[in-house]
């Protein structure tokens, strides 16, 4: 893409001392003219480029300005890095490695190698998510409709919607678009979709509003639970919830209150603990789960 060739060129001017043409054409995998072209915005955008001719010549940023190339710390760059790793874990391609290897030329004094923050996006479904997501980056880019299979809680469907967004939240991820069956703004999960498939369709001209991900609108219908687990679970409700998610009761066992998404995840949440755990309230969704229980008693009887 034009605007991150530009960024890639700019930064490295800002870390070497002159650059011919030809270097950056190769770096960038573009035609000399192109790069000629890229230069000329750069000017235009205010960037004072000096490029000389003949032996020893080529393209640089006026001296005057050299003060500005610690615009980019050894710090920022670790974290430009980071960011990049992480794109990359989940990739279907060689975009985001091509790009950091095109950051670190010239860059050699700011990117020192020691790698101290490393992210990985991709999840147990690497091999099914990537191919997803650059799928659904393709059709935002191009402007096409997706059509996929959704598996939701409500039952199997066919979709077809126009994607703006893709999204990671709650450690997974999502995409945000419009869906032409219910004629609004949807999120589906990647993990629940199949067949997907890029349309020749082109997205309508709309006005999209930005996804609103707070708990209250994304998860409306939720429950508050109080419940008591044994000891041997505090290091569980340590890693979810943090040390202030509870309190140790005089007999050892832990007092726990918290608000969930809605009363289907917060059953199965609590049969992960088998007979580590007794709801308290609320009283329906208790009597609910001693019902479930039950029928999973009689099933293995």
């Amino acid at each position: 893409m034009k605007i991150d060739r530009l960024i890639g060129i700019l930064s490295v001017l800002l870390q070497e001392e002159q650059v011919t043409a030809p270097e950056l054409a190769e770096r960038f995998e573009v035609s000399r003219r192109t790069i000629n072209r890229d230069i000329e915005h750069l000017c235009k955008a205010g960037i004072p480029i000096v490029t000389t001719q003949g032996v020893g010549g080529g393209i640089s940023i006026m001296d005057g300005y050299r003060m500005d190339r610690t615009i980019l710390t050894s710090k920022d760059m670790q974290m430009i890095m980071a960011g990049l790793r992480s794109l990359d874990s989940v990739s279907g391609s060689h975009y985001y490695a091509q790009l950091m290897d095109k950051i670190k030329v010239g860059s050699a004094d700011f990117v020192s190698g020691k790698e101290s923050i490393l992210i990985d996006l991709s999840s147990w479904y690497k091999d099914s998510l990537s191919p997803k997501i650059e799928l659904i980056q393709n059709a935002i880019e191009d402007r096409n409709v997706i059509r996929f299979q959704y598996y939701g809680p409500s039952g199997d469907s066919v979709r077809e919607m126009e994607p703006y967004y893709l999204i990671f939240k709650w450690s997974s991820w999502y995409v945000w678009g419009f869906c032409k069956l219910r004629k609004d703004f949807r999120m589906f999960k990647l993990n629940r979709m199949d067949q997907l498939l890029q349309t020749s369709k082109s997205i309508s001209k709309r006005e999209v509003p930005l996804p609103d991900l707070s708990m209250d609108t994304i998860f409306p219908g939720r429950v508050y639970a109080k419940a008591i687990f044994d000891a041997s679970m505090k290091w569980h409700l340590i890693e979810e919830f943090g040390l202030e998610s509870f309190q140790t009761l005089p007999d050892g066992r832990i007092s726990f209150e918290h608000e969930f998404t809605d009363k289907e995840y917060l059953i199965t949440w609590l049969l992960q603990f088998r007979d580590n755990v007794e709801l308290l309230e609320p009283k329906e969704l208790r009597d609910e789960m001693r019902d479930c229980i039950e029928a999973m008693r009689n099933k293995y009887n």
